[in-house]
């Protein structure tokens, strides 16, 4: 049951044993907003704009929060720039003190909506990733093979300008499917709304936020593969997804209605130049790496990408990346070069 005055609500709005306090007031809490802030400014402690907010650090906060409570905060604009990864993607970029509110958002519903997201679901979730999407393919394709006793394809699909694409009016009743909370929901609604790509449409890419949006969207479609289409091997990592099956006629039967939902259900379509159905046997490209029967390597434009950047300072994340496949011989390539710039600095 609900109970409004006591301010609580039952998770989900189920009956469920376990209580929950009023989501707004756990969103603004001075606590929550000050672990945000911890959180958000990891990586970024020389940023100039995070340098600013830290050094007032407790009037940001405090005035934030009480922005909140009085319901007169409204987000700022967003900063607009590209970064290449390996494609060119435009990033927008909201004030200091709005991603923190958006981080304290973030810690907040997470585990909400997290709890009701399938397994093979593995981007931006806690214990998930790409390492573990890769593992996982090659753990279905040993299934599928019998151990690569017999031939194995797989469908791979992309959903075509996906965050620019997200209906916001769909998001938010698959958000208020969950959050009962109305003071919870209207902060939602103007975090959401304070960003369009085109009339009603869009995520920004540089939100905390809108990684969770993400897969609060595309939730729908996953239990749709899973349980409508009763597809037992399927992953997605954001918007890029895999279907491990016997049959190359029977994943290409799936093109159709996969489509049919995301247009009907989500106001989303497949992008036709990036679905495929390849044999085991090709090499599966997926989340950086090639699959392949009895090994993975590493995508040849990771690869490239990697040796025209590399840094000394690095070389244990380069070492963890090549570890997870046959990528020895660029290891040691990688070691050498990390080397030589050591030695040139040393005689400087």
């Amino acid at each position: 049951m609900l109970d409004q005055g006591n301010r609580e609500i039952i998770v989900g709005g189920g009956l469920k044993s376990e209580v929950r306090h009023f989501i707004f007031e756990r969103i603004i809490s001075v606590e929550n907003l000050l672990n945000a802030w911890r959180e958000f400014k990891r990586g970024k402690a020389k940023k100039q704009d995070v340098q600013a907010f830290g050094f007032n650090l407790e009037d940001n906060i405090f005035n934030l929060y009480e922005e909140l409570k009085n319901a007169t905060y409204r987000p700022g604009p967003y900063e607009a720039f590209y970064v290449r990864d390996p494609k060119l993607r435009c990033i927008h970029k909201a004030q200091v003190r709005d991603r923190v509110l958006h981080q304290a958002i973030f810690r907040v519903l997470y585990h909400f909506f997290d709890q009701h997201f399938i397994y093979d679901s593995y981007s931006c979730r806690f214990n998930k990733g790409t390492q573990k999407g890769v593992k996982r393919l090659d753990q279905f394709i040993r299934q599928v093979s019998r151990n690569h006793s017999r031939s194995v394809y797989v469908l791979k699909c992309d959903v075509r300008k996906f965050f620019d694409s997200i209906d916001q009016e769909i998001l938010f009743h698959l958000i208020r499917r969950e959050i009962k909370d109305e003071w919870a929901l209207g902060l939602i609604k103007q975090v959401i709304g304070s960003f369009t790509k085109s009339p009603g449409r869009g995520l920004p890419l540089g939100n905390v936020t809108s990684q969770l949006f993400a897969n609060i969207y595309l939730d729908r479609f996953d239990q749709f593969v899973k349980h409508q289409l009763k597809q037992k091997y399927y992953l997605r990592y954001c918007d890029d997804f895999l279907i491990v099956g016997r049959k190359a006629e029977d994943l290409a039967g799936l093109i159709s209605p996969l489509n049919h939902f995301l247009g009907t259900d989500l106001k989303l379509e497949l992008h036709p130049r990036k679905i495929s159905i390849r044999s085991v046997t090709q090499g599966i490209d997926w989340l950086g790496y090639v699959c392949l029967p009895y090994f993975r390597v590493l995508r040849t434009k990771t690869k490239r990408r990697l040796l025209a950047k590399i840094e000394p300072k690095n070389l244990q994340s380069y070492l963890g990346i090549l570890s997870h496949c046959r990528g020895w011989k660029i290891a040691q390539k990688i070691k050498a070069i990390c080397d030589i710039d050591r030695l040139g600095h040393h005689q400087l």
